[in-house]
């Protein structure tokens, strides 16, 4: 029920529909003047009235149509991913533009029936819905269904089509009557049917283009995020180069100490080529862990966060506030090069968040759980939108001006070490990212 109060398309969908239904009620015929219009054109009628007469009729049909398709389109959405129910997508239009049709038709004294014309619209929408996979945005949807919900009005002007269900509507009737006595009926058919076609037409032509357009774009995302993760492939190649050739000097140094350690006997000099020994098994301990994703080591969660602050926050002036809670002699078995690039990563992403708050903070927070702990990050920053957060932890995606990594990495490093990462996080108000992870006590 949460996610259903959350959800932004649900809450756009009820402000549409309530709009849609409240239109036909700000356009009655003597708001607009189309009463005095109709009673003219029963006096005098002529081609041109009629023609601006139905256009008229045409143009507030699809001012009262749009909203109400748009909105159910949204709810439905809204709802399918709210539930996890596509069957949403379908039943609630089926639905919901009944009862608007209802409901309008009790606030103004015009009869705006459900006919025909709405049941091909519906089933267009509903085609073009499928087609596209979801692959347009709200504001290309209205310019599709704005065209086409105008092409198609157009048919509730076509005489011989009203016992088939189009054009039931008063307003309409009124239209196609006076055409027949004044003898415009063939006239107004093909007026109207151009307009149709037309309308459509574009409509159609303008969703393929819109739809060609965004999986060039996805693609070309696609792209961009294959070379994203080339560069770092390619990146990591070389440090893992690089730092194997380390193990060459450190086996170098650790030869010249032993031999030191022998010549000269002098405790102060022994004690000097422990320090030294210890300095190498830990130079290599790193080394290996860098080189192998799978290699871990137990390591207290004291010495973790010692390690992160050494890393990251040595010789800056940056102020981030950690916060232990729970147990510092936890133990925990992990590979303490990798999860200290993720939290600094994080670390790193809530300082960019907060580096235009004049109050910003960010904290990094440690707690012990019965059988797990939690790593956390938390800003004051601006927040990230609830589209963003369904996208962050593609690799190449960033929130920022420039492509990053940032939380692919972080959960490919949280998995690795059969654990999980969320977020949680609302614009305006900061966000918190955590890393689940067992203890060395529940492995």
């Amino acid at each position: 029920m949460g996610r259903v109060i959350k959800s932004r398309k649900i809450w756009i969908g009820i402000g549409l529909f309530l709009l849609g239904i409240l239109i036909p009620f700000w356009l009655k015929p003597q708001l607009i003047g189309l009463d005095q219009l109709l009673q003219t054109m029963n006096q005098k009628t002529d081609g041109s009235a009629l023609m601006f007469n139905a256009f008229l009729i045409v143009s507030i049909n699809t001012i009262v149509s749009i909203p109400q398709f748009l909105s159910v389109v949204m709810l439905g959405d809204g709802m399918a991913e709210a539930l996890n129910c596509p069957r949403f997508k379908t039943i609630i239009p089926l639905t919901a533009v009944p009862l608007a049709y209802i409901i309008v038709n009790q606030l103004t004294p015009l009869n705006y029936s459900f006919g025909a014309t709405d049941i091909f619209l519906w089933i267009s929408i509903v085609v073009m819905q499928a087609l596209s996979k979801q692959k347009l945005n709200m504001g290309m949807k209205l310019l599709v269904f704005s065209q086409l919900i105008f092409g198609v009005a157009w048919l509730n002007q076509v005489p011989f089509l009203t016992p088939y269900g189009f054009g039931q509507g008063s307003l309409s009737i009124k239209i196609k009557q006076v055409a027949i006595q004044i003898g415009f009926g063939q006239v107004l058919t093909l007026y109207a049917n151009v307009l149709f076609f037309i309308f459509v037409a574009s409509a159609i032509t303008l969703w393929i283009y819109l739809i060609l357009y965004m999986e060039r774009w996805a693609i070309s995302q696609d792209l961009l995020r294959a070379k994203l993760e080339a560069n770092e492939s390619r990146s990591g190649r070389e440090v893992l180069h690089l730092v194997h050739d380390l193990k060459t000097p450190l086996a170098t140094i650790e030869g010249l100490v032993s031999l030191m350690e022998t010549r000269w006997p002098d405790p102060k000099m022994q004690e000097y080529c422990q320090t030294i020994y210890g300095s190498i098994t830990s130079m290599s301990k790193m080394v290996s862990e860098i080189l192998y994703e799978d290699r871990k080591n137990w390591c207290e969660l004291k010495e973790l966060i010692d390690y992160i602050r050494a890393s990251r926050l040595s010789g800056t002036n940056l102020s981030v506030d950690i916060e232990l809670d729970g147990e510092p002699q936890s133990n925990l078995y992990i590979n303490k090069i990798r999860l200290t690039r993720a939290i600094i990563n994080l670390i790193d992403n809530a300082l960019d968040a907060i580096q235009d708050q004049e109050n910003g903070r960010v904290v990094l927070r440690a707690k012990t759980l019965e059988n797990s702990v939690e790593l956390e990050v938390e800003d004051n920053g601006n927040g990230i939108s609830e589209n963003d957060v369904k996208r962050i932890w593609k690799t190449g995606y960033s929130t920022k001006n420039h492509p990053g990594f940032g939380l692919a990495f972080v959960r490919q490093v949280a998995e690795g070490h059969e654990g999980y990462v969320n977020i949680k996080s609302e614009v305006g108000q900061g966000t918190k990212v955590w890393i689940t992870l067992p203890l060395g006590e529940s492995q």
